[in-house]
């Protein structure tokens, strides 16, 4: 079953032919069904996703057991200059595998692709239902501050932060308004998620009531 159905000669059998791209077709469709489970995608991406082993497929059916045409093949794609915005970890992961089974069509162990292809597919399934990888829920947030020019900022707000978190970073600190303000921004593990407003209130009295904007701690996007 996991053999090759094509054989070693240039010449290609029609039925061998057919079945190899019915199953690129096939498989290229799990791979973008199973890309846009929990995931933020593109029309275009996913088809290029369905499309892309019956592409490979046949650029490796045509440099099968020729060295010269492959050669030349590979001068030709060396001057393709792919443009695009940096793809994330999954992005990389789908077109590795539409990329896989395209090889394996191309050289006939249809058999081997579909098997491997299943397992894949079943696997990344459960990881995504799954919570494995996530990040812990934790009370990080990221406080931005407002001061005067005046107030000498280091120190200014550690007891607050003593108070209320367990850790407080400054993160930066920039000039506004023609540098009559100073913005801080902080890093915050909050002791207790319901007193964020007893924080800011206690920064406000702090602040002489200038602007105080708390939000969550943006996760990065891994890219490859």
């Amino acid at each position: 079953m996991l053999s090759s159905l094509l054989s070693d000669t240039a010449t290609l059998e029609w039925d061998g032919l057919i079945i190899c791209i019915s199953a690129s077709l096939i498989l290229g469709l799990l791979v973008a069904g199973v890309h846009m489970v929990k995931n933020v995608y593109t029309k275009n991406f996913v088809i290029t996703l369905a499309v892309l082993p019956v592409l490979v497929q046949s650029v490796i059916m045509l440099v099968n057991g020729n060295l010269g045409t492959g050669v030349a093949i590979l001068g030709a794609f060396s001057l393709i200059r792919f443009r695009s915005v940096p793809g994330g970890s999954r992005e990389i992961t789908s077109v590795f595998w539409s990329m896989g089974i395209g090889l394996a069509t191309g050289m006939g162990y249809v058999g081997y692709v579909v098997v491997f292809s299943f397992v894949v597919a079943a696997f990344l399934l459960m990881l995504y239902t799954v919570p494995f990888g996530e990040r812990r829920k934790t009370s990080e947030r990221e406080l931005k501050i407002t001061i005067p020019e005046d107030l000498d900022y280091p120190q200014l707000f550690d007891d607050i932060f003593e108070k209320f978190t367990h850790t407080a970073k400054l993160d930066s600190v920039r000039t506004t308004t023609m540098g009559s303000l100073y913005e801080l921004r902080y890093h915050l593990v909050l002791k207790d998620q319901t007193q964020e407003k007893a924080l800011i209130d206690d920064v406000r009295t702090r602040n002489g009531n200038l602007p105080v904007v708390i939000g969550k701690v943006a996760a990065n996007r891994d890219e490859l």
